[in-house]
């Protein structure tokens, strides 16, 4: 006799309820790619393998088994499924890979595996030398669940050839002991067990919610950035660079390694209240003023600064950077300079004075009367949302595929969602870079929103233990799955302290770090000459191009172009520093010096940088044979990669000795015994 129905707080009967839970029977939880239960897409990349893991149990003792269904977003024809497996403490692991760019939905199944849990249960029964005549029939009816529930093709002719075999010569010779094992010889071989759990019947399948995924092109996870300001490109303090100055330039952007050339500002530079030199309150006749005080007369966000050439200059630019095996990125700036057309056509669209005046982006201490901001709401909603999505098309129509988004964290998260997902929907291809130098929930928030790449704190990590905790976060925590920091070294908005005083053995550090321990770094040019002349006890550069015209020499003495191209060139070549998740740390005996490696299949490269600009330090460092399965005394073949001699190492323990002046940094690749070299 059924229980009474009762009902719960969402109207449920109690045999409804009883049902729905009951179908559930397998625990899946700890999804690694479910960010924020599922709110905000994971990130993956086109092309490359993407690991995703889980919780996953259940009661009792029976096996279990797990797999990832994915399909593109929209596609529910054509999902397909991966397997996972288990690692340890209920975690279990697969991988998938998303073929090409774009949204796709994800989720996990588990059921109980009857056919493995028979399998192990009679192994340890014939073992222990006890009948399984009604063990083996208990595997035949699962053979036969296999068959009649749609197992088709080779599968089904194999396992319908395995029932009648063994119906044969059970008749044949009969239920006898002598004969169990031979039995069970048959159907328990490894290849029907391994075809059973392929096509076996998956009982009390259990599935997790739909979560989505952006599988990005390949260049959101590894890219090497170069800025530069194309007005500083001529070479002549008293000449504004035009876009063909800055195509005399790609080649040697592309000697140095560099993928993506980005640009700040290249728009109309407005006149009135126009910053001087050092970011003075008064331009001088003649003084460019800053990029970002963007609009006047001649146009606005869809417009290009005169002297730097027309559209067709521009066009012709971006076909000569593909040519060179370069990406030209833009900034994407939100504010205008008071001369912006916007504010006569769309005066809603700003923050006005009661005294009728506009209101300025003063933002003190800091002076930006040279640029006003827009708000998003009010009478600004809907039209300036779309006006700003059309400027981002807009530059996508002139062939730009990549924006650097200055202080994206000032403007409406909504805003974000909605416009990176528009443009997406025209071009996924499209990458964002959010410069956001702010709270991290509000850093992380941005990269969940959409934004491809992120500014971070790296710049301010120069100790070695926060740098250790910093990017332990950045790679092992839940963030991984969707933040994919740029380590950009220096910008023109930042000239670091730390380059301020360490000379050029710093600069030599950092890049080495930037490089080797992100997927994404940035150089902004002057670096490669150590430039480092700042404003007394601020963290800005003397004579800032931001406010000027400079003329660089870059072949100056005690330039770093030599480090650069290599740094460039092993990430290029080895696969283990093209990934940013798989950094590992070890251990070096100075508290001055950073011992970190990479492996991605049989790709190890082991990494020591000298954070110490000034004093050589001389240490004892692990060599990681455990993660070749060695043991302490074992050896392992080493390359050098700067100077590509080969040796052994013998044993754990090693010393090496790092003058920061001859060169601060060594890296080295490691091959498990067996692995070519």
């Amino acid at each position: 006799m059924l229980g009474n129905k009762v009902t719960d707080n969402q109207g449920q009967d109690s045999d409804t309820r009883l049902q729905a839970l009951a179908a559930q029977r397998i625990a899946i939880e700890g999804v690694s790619i479910e960010i924020d239960g599922g709110r905000f897409p994971a990130k993956a990349v086109a092309g490359q393998p993407a690991a995703i893991e889980a919780d996953i149990f259940s009661d009792g003792h029976d096996s279990i088994a797990a797999a990832i269904r994915w399909h593109r977003a929209g596609d529910d024809g054509g999902a397909q499924e991966a397997r996972m497996v288990f690692l340890e403490n209920d975690r279990w692991a697969g991988t998938v890979t998303f073929p090409e760019n774009g949204f796709f939905d994800c989720t996990i199944l588990a059921w109980r595996d009857l056919f493995t849990t028979w399998h192990k249960e009679v192994t340890k029964k014939l073992a222990a030398g006890q009948r399984i005549g009604l063990e083996l029939e208990e595997g035949r009816r699962l053979v036969q669940s296999a068959v009649d529930e749609g197992a088709g093709g080779e599968a089904r002719a194999t396992l319908v050839g395995l029932l009648a075999a063994d119906a044969a010569y059970a008749e044949a010779t009969g239920d006898d002991a002598s004969t169990d094992a031979a039995r069970f010889a048959r159907m328990g071989d490894p290849s029907v067990l391994a075809l059973m759990q392929q096509v076996g019947p998956r009982t009390n399948l259990t599935e997790y919610k739909t979560l989505p995924v952006f599988a990005d092109r390949r260049a959101a996870a590894f890219s090497a950035w170069y800025e530069i300001m194309p007005r500083s490109q001529s070479g002549d303090v008293n000449r504004h660079g035009t876009f063909d100055d800055v195509i005399a330039r790609l080649p040697y952007v592309r000697d140095l390694g560099f993928d993506v050339l980005y640009f700040p500002p290249i728009h109309p530079i407005g006149k009135t209240n126009r910053k001087g030199r050092n970011n003075s309150l008064t331009a001088q006749e003649g003084e460019p003023g800053s990029p970002y005080a963007i609009g006047s007369e001649a146009g606005g966000h869809d417009a290009i600064h005169p002297e730097l050439g027309s559209f067709e200059d521009f066009r012709r630019l971006i076909a000569a950077a593909k040519d060179h095996g370069l990406e030209i990125a833009l900034d994407f700036a939100i504010q205008c300079s008071p001369d912006h057309p916007w504010i006569r056509e769309h005066p809603e669209w700003f923050d006005w004075r009661p005294d009728g005046t506009i209101k300025f982006a003063e933002n003190p201490p800091k002076k930006y009367e040279d640029i006003v901001n827009v708000h998003f709401y009010r009478g600004a909603l809907p039209d300036l949302w779309y006006a700003l999505r059309d400027v981002v098309l807009f530059w996508v129509d002139q062939g730009v595929r990549i924006f650097r988004v200055d202080n994206p964290h000032t403007k409406p998260f909504p805003f974000w969602e909605w416009l990176i997902e528009e443009v997406r929907a025209k071009d996924p291809g499209v990458i964002f870079l959010a410069e956001a130098f702010t709270r991290p929930k509000v850093m992380k928030r941005l990269a969940k929103l959409g934004y491809s790449q992120s500014y971070s704190y790296f710049t301010w990590r120069n100790e070695k233990q926060e740098i250790i905790d910093y990017l332990t976060e950045l790679t092992q925590e839940e963030c991984r799955e969707y933040m994919r920091p740029n380590f950009f070294v220096n910008t023109p908005d930042i000239n670091p302290r730390f380059l301020q005083s360490s000379g050029r053995p710093g600069f030599r550090t950092r890049l080495v770090l930037a490089a080797t321990l992100g997927g994404n770094y940035g150089v902004y040019n002057g670096y490669e000459i150590c430039e480092a002349a700042a404003v007394p006890g601020k963290e800005e550069y003397l004579d800032s191009e931001k406010y000027q015209i400079r003329a660089w020499d870059m072949n100056q003495p005690g330039n770093i172009q030599d480090d650069i191209r290599l740094m460039n060139r092993l990430r290029q070549s080895h696969p283990a520093l093209q990934d940013f998740t798989n950094l590992t740390f070890y251990k070096a005996s100075s508290d001055k010096v950073l011992s970190y490696g990479k492996q991605t299949g049989n790709d190890f490269v082991l990494i020591h940088v000298n954070l110490d600009p000034h004093n050589t330090q001389v240490f004892e460092f692990e060599v990681p044979l455990w993660e070749f399965g060695l043991p302490d005394e074992a050896s392992v073949e080493v390359r050098d990669l700067i100077h590509g001699n080969s040796f052994t190492w013998h044993g754990k323990n090693q010393w090496l000795e790092l003058e920061p002046h001859s060169r601060p940094y060594a890296i080295w690749q490691l091959f498990a015994p067996g692995v070519p070299r």
